[in-house]
């Protein structure tokens, strides 16, 4: 047996092993106030997470209103009619359990890790912020000027940070992806507590929530809590959201950015489909096993011939979403090694790109992409907090969470021939945009900048 067949056995036999408790049976329940409710048994250790999703993120604001789900979520921790400012994360910590949040283009989302049995002490306090949050302008004011200082340090300070965010504003024009998650800072100065208290009452309502809930649980049980505790709450009014389809267009786009900063840097992002809006869905896995052929590891085309072969790339990857809720960008970034230039690493990677547009991936690097594709998903499932996410994201962005069990077999049907056809498809200038960082002199007499430490309420 040869070194592949022994890796790709042995990697198998893994996943079967972490993969018993992550394919337990999902039950779904529905509450009478239209609120989700999933439950998955894991018995593993007497630890429970929950996490309740509401659908609304970035993409659904518009010019003028940026970053209002990002700075809501911050609020959410600032006390309601039963509980004050701060006594959530306080009554979790004092359970022995931890707690957060997060804020993307298509969701949010609020989580707890616990002791199996507080549980009850996680849903009452979600729950009651639901409908019951007090939102006071002196309040507001603080916490908006934190999301400011988050944006200055983990942004506008950080040159790869501030591409990344011009690169997605240039790309899509009239796309909900045109805007960045923390907001746009001169959108973050005109926000209104009024705005929060609109977007609060518009979007956070049981009917436009799923509430996921992974460890060791007896599902039924947790139905029954979830009906005390969140079958009181009211539901909203419908949910009225015009889609917001990305225009056509019509040719390559290219900007350049200029920050001080180090080193040069390159972004390549071509527009594609994603399982949500592909026609045909096996574009979209052709497009993520493409990914991998890439940027799969060591042994992946970006590292073999771009990093250590050539040594033109100090780094190199590329990146898709096949969960994203629209449109998104399929993407290629890479910092040329010392005394190269910007101009041969894009050369270099639109080489790579050509190079999978006429050529065939040889079964054996496509056994290989697969295996380390398949691995990376189920691997990530031995976690109760992966296990909850997945759950709670496929079912906000609209998918349902029963697409997570297709996962495996889809990618094991992708053919070499389809990841050909896809490149040739989509891998195009009229659908490129192109973002390079031009490095400018760092002043000596500046401080250096650190992001802040990811957010703890």
């Amino acid at each position: 047996m040869n070194f592949l067949k022994q890796f790709v056995a042995l990697l198998l036999l893994g996943l079967a092993v972490t993969s018993a408790q992550a394919t337990a049976k999902v039950h779904e329940y529905q509450l009478d106030n239209g609120m989700k409710v999933l439950v998955k048994s894991d018995h593993r250790a007497p630890v429970v997470v929950a996490q309740v999703w509401y659908k609304v993120g970035a993409s659904y604001e518009w010019s003028g209103l940026t970053g209002v789900s990002h700075v809501l979520e911050h609020m959410m921790f600032n006390g309601t009619k039963k509980h004050g400012a701060g006594e959530f994360s306080r009554m979790i910590a004092d359970q022995g359990g931890r707690e957060n949040a997060f804020t993307s283009r298509d969701y949010t989302a609020y989580f707890q890790q616990l002791e199996k049995s507080r549980l009850p002490i996680s849903m009452e306090l979600e729950a009651d912020r639901m409908h019951n949050l007090v939102l006071k302008k002196d309040v507001f004011s603080k916490e908006l000027k934190v999301v400011m200082e988050e944006r200055r340090t983990r942004t506008d300070d950080q040159p790869r940070s501030l591409t990344y965010e011009q690169f997605y504003a240039a790309a899509f024009t009239n796309s909900g992806y045109h805007n960045p998650t923390i907001g746009w800072m001169n959108d973050l100065h005109t926000l209104t507590v009024d705005d929060l208290r609109s977007w609060y009452q518009q979007w956070y309502a049981p009917n436009n929530a799923t509430l996921v809930v992974v460890g060791d649980v007896v599902p039924d049980d947790v139905y029954a809590m979830a009906k005390r505790y969140y079958g009181a709450v009211p539901k909203g009014k419908p949910i009225m959201f015009k889609p917001r389809q990305e225009s056509v267009q019509h040719g390559e786009r290219r900007i350049v950015v200029e920050a001080p900063a180090k080193l040069p840097f390159i972004l390549m992002g071509y527009k594609v489909p994603v399982l949500a809006t592909a026609k045909d869905e096996k574009e979209a896995y052709a497009l993520d096993v493409l990914a991998g052929v890439l940027d799969g590891g060591d042994s992946a085309r970006f590292a073999r011939d771009l990093i250590r072969g050539r040594q033109l790339a100090a780094s190199a990857g590329a990146s898709y979403d096949l969960y994203a809720r629209m449109d998104d960008l399929f993407i290629l970034q890479a910092i040329p090694a010392n005394g190269h230039s910007i101009q041969e690493i894009e050369a270099a990677l639109r080489g790579q790109v050509e190079k999978v547009k006429t050529e065939l991936v040889d079964e054996k690097e496509l056994k290989r992409i697969k295996a380390q594709v398949i691995a990376a998903k189920v691997y990530e499932k031995d976690s109760l907090f992966y296990q909850a996410m997945s759950l709670g994201m496929l079912e906000s962005v609209g998918l349902g969470w029963q697409r997570q069990d297709e996962y495996v077999d889809k990618i094991k049907a992708v053919t070499a021939e389809q990841i050909r056809e896809v490149a040739k498809k989509y891998l195009v200038n009229e659908h490129l945009t192109v973002a390079t960082l031009k490095p400018l002199p760092i002043d000596p007499n500046k401080a250096p900048v650190f992001p802040l430490p990811e957010r703890l309420h």
